[in-house]
């Protein structure tokens, strides 16, 4: 079977789908095709009622679509709660906001009649991960569908009735038929729905290796694309930190999904004078963490997503103690069903060590040591990735003087607070290119039309 929902909390099948055939992927892409000739053309306010109907739906059944989300990738249930609920907000965020983002803008007064327009582009394709099965979705909905853009979306393989439910939802919430169509496809089908000239746009959420072959196959067809593709930030630790504020944050910040979020905290850079201290209360923070069913309100480390991200996990690990690394914790899976492991510390990690480029995905922290403020960030700086990352100190100032000089997308000084629909999200280098949410993530598949009027005299 193509697509299948397995809790990972105990192994089981709980459903499996097959892929589409050909002629059913066919009368999608026509379907879609054939919605964005109208779709484009309705009001923002005939596009608000469906996401607002839609965000209301979200609100209102919080707790279905999380047991949903917490039974396919294992998710703790308040967290699964708390996604839907976001998923909802963004929805209604571009409801409220689309038309002023994309109102005519007037170029210089002196040029007498001349503005930018927006427009749609048309069909996008989205490939989106399972990490959050929701939020990934409402990310690019909110944002295209209020642009007048349709989406077809292939989701990933082990969250398909997710998936499906979410695509049920905007039917719920009156939407045409072809403005929102999940596809259950193969990669190779994938190939062709980014080659269809019906297809205008790509925007993917994954992996590196993912982001390299979609983008790769969306520039030979010379398609805008954006490409979300994880990271390796850095919570950077200086020597004036509050540790009492720092800790919770770096709890939260590298345990939160299990550790799956690719802007999650991942390599903890800690300057000398404060880094015992910091080691010492850390790691009793994530003893204290509690191990279990994520559908219990108690749990506070759930299973990671799939047997094999643990197994792959556990590899790594293993290949950075293999490589020089010092094991302070963890490391292990445990010994009761689902893919659960333990609160991992790795350290003593040197530049020729694979953990040092590589992203782990899961409940694994990576401790580094730095004599000063120039060394904490020249590490930061030293890496493939460049998605988001922190600063903790008591000066708020120098905080920002640190903040300005890390490489990265996104850097947060004392908070590690991303979850806002009004904030862009995205990054550089392998962590990809392209803004969702926000002002900015409305802007990614629009025509930016110059149009100028006037009688202007011909050049003599």
């Amino acid at each position: 079977m193509a697509y299948q929902s397995v809790n990972p909390n105990d192994g089981k099948l709980l459903a499996s789908f097959e892929h589409m055939s050909d002629a059913q992927l066919e009368h999608a892409l026509a379907t879609a095709d054939e919605c964005f000739q109208t779709w484009k053309h309705k009001s923002y306010a005939e596009r608000a009622a469906v996401l607002d109907k839609a965000a209301a739906l979200l609100h209102t059944h919080v707790d279905d679509f999380a047991k949903l989300a917490t039974l396919e990738m294992g998710k703790r249930i308040a967290e699964s709660r708390s996604e839907v609920s976001f998923s909802g907000d963004i929805l209604g965020y571009y409801a409220r906001h689309a038309e002023s983002f994309l109102a005519p803008e007037k170029l210089n007064p002196q040029v007498v009649g001349a503005h930018m327009e927006s427009s749609p582009t048309g069909v996008l394709f989205c490939v989106e991960p399972w990490n959050f099965p929701y939020y990934q979705l409402a990310r690019v909905v909110g944002a295209q569908l209020m642009a007048g853009n349709v989406l077809v979306v292939k989701h990933a393989g082990c969250v398909p009735q997710c998936a499906i439910a979410f695509e049920k939802l905007l039917l719920d919430a009156g939407a045409p038929a072809g403005l929102y169509t999940n596809l259950l496809i193969s990669y190779e089908q994938s190939d062709r729905v980014i080659d269809d000239p019906r297809v205008r746009g790509v925007a993917l959420t994954g992996g590196v290796a993912a982001g390299r072959r979609v983008a790769a196959r969306a520039g030979q067809n010379l398609k805008k694309s954006t490409m979300e593709l994880g990271g390796t930030d850095a919570f950077i630790v200086l020597d004036d930190a509050d540790l009492a504020q720092a800790i919770p944050w770096a709890v939260w910040g590298r345990m939160f999904n299990a550790g799956q979020t690719c802007c999650a905290a991942k390599r903890f850079i800690v300057m000398d004078a404060i880094a015992d201290r910091f080691l010492a209360e850390f790691t009793a923070a994530l003893k204290a963490l509690k191990p279990g069913d994520p559908m219990d309100e108690a749990t506070t480390l759930g299973p990671l997503s799939t047997e094999g991200a643990l197994v792959q996990l556990l590899a790594q690990v293993d290949a950075a103690v293999e490589g020089g690394a010092t094991l302070l914790m963890g490391g292990r899976r445990m010994d009761r069903p689902g893919a659960l492991m333990e609160a991992t510390i790795l350290a003593d990690i040197a530049p020729g060590n694979p953990a040092f480029r590589d992203e782990f995905f899961g409940p694994v922290v990576s401790f580094y040591r730095v004599k000063n403020e120039d060394e904490a960030i020249a590490l930061a700086n030293d890496s493939d990735f460049g998605l988001g990352g922190s600063v903790w100190t008591q000066d708020e100032a120098r905080g920002l003087r640190v903040a300005r000089r890390v490489d990265a997308g996104m850097l947060f000084v004392n908070n590690l607070d991303w979850v806002d629909p009004e904030l862009p999200f995205g990054g550089i280098k392998y962590s990809g290119y392209g803004r969702e949410l926000g002002r900015m993530g409305i802007q990614e598949f629009v025509n930016k039309k110059l149009v100028r009027t006037g009688h202007i005299a011909a050049p003599g």
